[in-house]
């Protein structure tokens, strides 16, 4: 039975999640299940499941992935923060294009457009031709100089 079968046989008697049973799930099934959840848009269920899957596998890579983005969808930008900080920091010098392009987009709504800008170019350090990535830093450049001061005019 996958996981997302016995959610909703849960789910159907009035049962609340059990950690035993989600536990025998491994840490991609947890996300792939939350990822169906989100699509057919049973959020509270998908965010309770990101919340079981985060007190069983703290440092998977597939269950901060996933509940980065739950709490980007909840407009959770420090807990999004917090959670990308961490994947990137498991990932090390395999961190993915993606990853890189989700914490600046999390920081942006965090309002920390400067840390903003500086994931944005360690991110095209690894992939200078990441699209979306140029973008962002080309976006935040943009922003950076509208908040300089202007030099050399004296009023």
């Amino acid at each position: 039975m996958t996981l997302i079968q016995e959610l909703m046989n849960q789910a159907a008697v009035g049962s609340l999640l059990n950690a035993q049973t989600i536990q025998r799930f491994s840490p991609a099934e947890i996300r792939e299940t939350i990822q169906a959840l989100v699509a057919t848009e049973q959020l509270e269920l998908a965010n309770a499941l990101g919340d079981a899957g985060m007190s069983l596998y703290p440092h998977s890579e597939d269950i901060l992935a996933i509940t980065s983005l739950l709490a980007m969808m909840n407009q959770d930008w420090p807990l999004a923060v917090e959670l990308m900080d961490e994947l990137v920091e498991i990932q090390g010098a395999n961190t993915p294009p993606f990853t890189y392009v989700m914490l600046v987009r999390a920081l942006r709504c965090n309002l920390d457009p400067v840390r903003a800008l500086a994931v944005a170019r360690q991110g095209l350090a690894v992939y200078p031709d990441q699209v979306e990535l140029v973008a962002e830093k080309l976006s935040l450049d943009d922003f950076s100089d509208a908040m300089m001061p202007t030099s050399g005019v004296q009023h």
